[in-house]
């Protein structure tokens, strides 16, 4: 099997590895400190591959704000609000549900930001996706589950705020970064990340860090697997023309992190989350579902076409 076949599983595996991330990393630091060492490693690693690869730099000031800009947006807050929530008890699985949203959140802002109308099937998958969502989080919130541990309503909502961040910075980006070099606007984002990251981790966190192999171990996966691998799979798919396949696989993002969550931690998977996923699953396909392009069109699709957000 060829590594074009293989490419867009393999890319949306380490997607879903995040959230498992995140709950592993909370062990052994704060989850705010342990983010900001981990954008202060893929900023400079992420320097050295620019270099090494020879990547184009913006061209001006303006440009290279709005990289910054959306990674304030896109990593700091959206992976602060994450991130904080799972440490504050909100479980891997049902963050990851949440997150699965974001592109119905997206849908259901463009009318208003981008003035782009929805049809009857969107209306539907945004209506499906939220019920899913519904489904999923509430009997964890109300204790309603057989033997569930209630889960603090305040983190959920800031699961959701940190969605609605990642919302913003997506649609952001797609206005003033479509024809940017990917790999320096990478480096850019994680910059921004890290400006909003560090303060909020010194102000908010004791800064607690344990420093053993678990948490190198933590930090090789963060920032090699997800802030470095997923990239370079991405040009990669960009490149040979194979970005659709993944977009299509985003759907399994979801619930792969539960079930992850389930192997790893213990996590309860639940009929109500089970079902829920189901029908959020269905609701962000019907919501992101689009006619076959022609082939012109297939030969031009830009990188901001998809933009998959870890944890």
């Amino acid at each position: 099997m060829t590594l074009d076949r293989l490419a867009p599983a393999i890319f949306v595996l380490l997607w879903s590895t995040g959230w498992v991330i995140a709950k592993y990393a909370g062990i052994y630091a704060d989850p705010l400190t342990f983010l900001v060492l981990r954008y202060l490693l893929a900023t400079l690693l992420f320097v050295g591959f620019c270099f090494a690869t020879g990547a184009t730099w913006p061209k001006t000031w303006a440009a290279a704000g709005h990289a910054v800009i959306s990674g304030i947006f896109l990593h700091g807050l959206y992976l602060g609000a994450v991130w904080w929530a799972i440490g504050q008890g909100v479980p891997a699985a049902i963050s990851g549900i949440i997150a699965g949203l974001q592109p119905l959140m997206t849908a259901a802002v463009a009318p208003v930001l981008i003035g782009e109308n929805l049809s009857g099937q969107q209306k539907l998958g945004l209506g499906l996706g939220f019920l899913g969502i519904a489904l999923a989080v509430v009997p964890k919130v109300m204790a309603i589950d057989t033997g569930a541990t209630p889960i603090h309503l305040f983190p959920i909502v800031i699961n959701v705020l940190g969605m609605a961040a990642v919302t913003y910075g997506t649609i952001y980006q797609k206005r003033h970064l479509q024809h940017e070099d990917i790999r320096s606007t990478a480096m850019l984002q994680y910059v921004g990340a890290l400006a909003v990251t560090l303060p909020a981790a010194f102000f908010l966190e004791d800064m607690r860090v344990v420093w053993s192999v678990q948490l190198f171990a933590a930090l090789g996966w963060a920032v090699l697997g997800l802030s470095m691998g997923a990239i370079a799979l991405l040009l990669y798919l960009i490149r040979r023309g194979q970005v659709s396949r993944a977009a299509s696989l985003i759907y399994l993002v979801p619930p792969l992190a539960a079930l992850q969550a389930w192997l790893f931690f213990d996590e309860a998977l639940t009929l109500p989350m089970i079902v829920g996923t189901a029908i959020a699953v269905a609701g962000v396909y019907l919501t992101n579902r689009k006619t076959a392009p022609s082939t012109h069109e297939k030969r031009r699709v830009e990188p901001a076409a998809i933009r998959p957000i870890d944890a």
